[in-house]
């Protein structure tokens, strides 16, 4: 299969989706709709959605419910975008090539556009008329996966010890749950979200589950290479951003060629998960060489 035919299907999909499901208000919440609008329609892989779609339809899934639970991933994630970019955080002026939320709409409209966009995300998964094909147990374990991987055991912990770490001597075992917390718990739950509703057994939630863990650390570790090697153009965002906050990263740890290898490794171990799984399984495994591969 041609995985960036496959990509731009899934996107459009997801993207379709928002488009018609995305808030409306009365005029007083014009600004505030529109900043939300603006990060969530500004681009981006949409990767998270596409591993959720991709798993479900490797176990045989394909009702229409897949949609909503794949839209609220990227809500989430976006949101936590705009707060990554404040002042207060990583204060950063570009993203995906566009001014940053608090820059176009000022930081009280960024902060105020992620928390809609983190509460819609949820939105989304319980809608009654958008989910109802999903029994109530499902929806419950979807619900509790997300907002677990999305709180202070998963991306907002990781983002805790990110700023924590700015400057400090960490240890590598403390970089590791960093990115498995920032980056990687969201990316697992994608995967782990896929896994429900396409009603894996244990067994292959457990493949799956570790798949999701090594495609998440392969995305980060990527993510620190390309902030190192990668223009600004590329990017869509600042590069060199890292070295100049003093950020803990792995080209900080094992340089650009032995991070390259720690990537190879995190993403052959990721292929290794999907071994009892069949070809439906063959976009999930391109997924990973792509994850290792992009340029931006």
């Amino acid at each position: 299969m041609i995985i960036k035919q496959y990509l731009r299907d899934k996107k459009k999909i997801v993207e379709d989706g928002m488009e018609q499901y995305m808030l409306s208000g009365s005029d007083l919440l014009k600004n505030h709709l529109e900043a939300m609008r603006y990060s969530l329609f500004a681009g981006g892989k949409r990767i998270r959605p596409i591993l959720c779609i991709a798993v479900a339809e490797a176990l045989g899934y394909s009702d229409d419910s897949v949609l909503p639970v794949a839209m609220s991933l990227e809500c989430i994630h976006t949101y936590s975008l705009i707060h990554d970019d404040l002042p207060a955080m990583d204060n950063d002026d570009l993203r995906r090539g566009k001014p940053t939320n608090h820059i176009k709409f000022g930081e009280a409209g960024a902060i105020l556009a992620g928390d809609g966009l983190l509460t819609f995300g949820f939105d989304l998964l319980s809608h009654p008329s958008l989910t109802k094909n999903l029994p109530a147990e499902t929806q419950v374990k979807l619900i509790q996966v997300l907002a677990r991987s999305a709180g202070s055991l998963g991306m907002v912990g990781g983002q805790a010890i990110d700023i924590e770490s700015e400057g400090q001597d960490i240890s590598i075992e403390t970089l590791r749950t960093l990115h498995s917390c920032k980056t990687g718990a969201l990316i697992k739950a994608s995967v782990q979200m896929g896994a429900i509703l396409g009603k894996a057994n244990s067994k292959q939630y457990q493949a799956f589950s570790q798949y999701g863990t090594h495609i998440g650390l392969a995305f980060q570790i990527v993510d620190d290479l390309l902030n190192v090697t990668a223009s600004t153009e590329q990017l869509g965002k600042k590069a060199g951003s890292d070295a100049e906050l003093d950020k803990a990263t792995y080209p900080a740890f094992f340089g650009v060629d032995g991070t390259r290898k720690k990537a190879t490794q995190a993403v052959s171990d990721a292929l290794a998960c999907l071994e009892q799984f069949d070809d439906r399984c063959d976009p999930l495994r391109e997924l990973a060489q792509y994850i290792y591969s992009r340029n931006k």
